[in-house]
């Protein structure tokens, strides 16, 4: 539990444990986790090299993003903070669909060898707005904001391959695939309410 603490005649602010940012970055890497599990779903080959470089992408955005919201606070998060939720929406409907057209994709036909950039840095964006905003908490309270990123990135990392590779291992159920773009979709639609 966070304890507030003074700092002479600075004002009052929170004290947070290891078990807290540890805690934040398994919150914040839920995301990480329920994209790269739809993305498991849909690759057939690379799946090593794929896996990996989703689950940099994943950790390395939400390791950046609570940097800029710890540093840039005022200026970039007022101004993104009202486009927020529609920019989540655009990245993950547009993402549901393309999941969803490539699952209804005779299997021989799929090209989805490997993940492209585009859609590697659209899915590192979308699940991280929350990180930039997890950062502008974080210049609230008193942390090491190093060491901060880092577990939230290290998590957010693990979440990943977790997620691609328990996807990846079910993917064999009928229909099951549609789940990537539906789990998309939902999260989109969530974003806006």
């Amino acid at each position: 539990m966070p304890n507030i603490i003074s700092h002479g005649t600075d004002y009052l602010r929170w004290e947070l444990s290891l078990i807290d940012i540890i805690l934040l970055g398994l919150a914040l890497g839920m995301d990480c986790l329920i994209t790269s599990f739809s993305q498991g779903l849909i690759t057939y080959k690379n799946r090593t090299k794929n896996s990996v470089i989703l689950a940099l992408t994943m950790g390395f955005f939400q390791g950046l993003m609570p940097l800029f919201g710890y540093f840039i606070t005022s200026g970039i998060f007022n101004y993104i903070e009202q486009y927020s939720k529609w920019i989540v929406f655009s990245i993950f409907l547009i993402l549901g669909i393309k999941f969803i057209y490539e699952a209804t994709q005779p299997k021989e036909n799929k090209t989805a060898c490997d993940i492209s950039f585009k859609c590697l840095m659209a899915m590192g964006i979308a699940t991280s707005i929350d990180a930039l905003a997890a950062g502008v908490s974080l210049k609230l309270t008193n942390v090491n904001i190093i060491s901060a990123v880092i577990i939230i990135g290290i998590a957010s990392f693990i979440m990943s391959l977790v997620g691609f590779w328990s996807g990846n291992r079910i993917k064999n159920i009928p229909h099951l695939e549609l789940l990537g773009g539906i789990i998309l979709i939902w999260l989109a639609i969530k974003a806006i309410f």
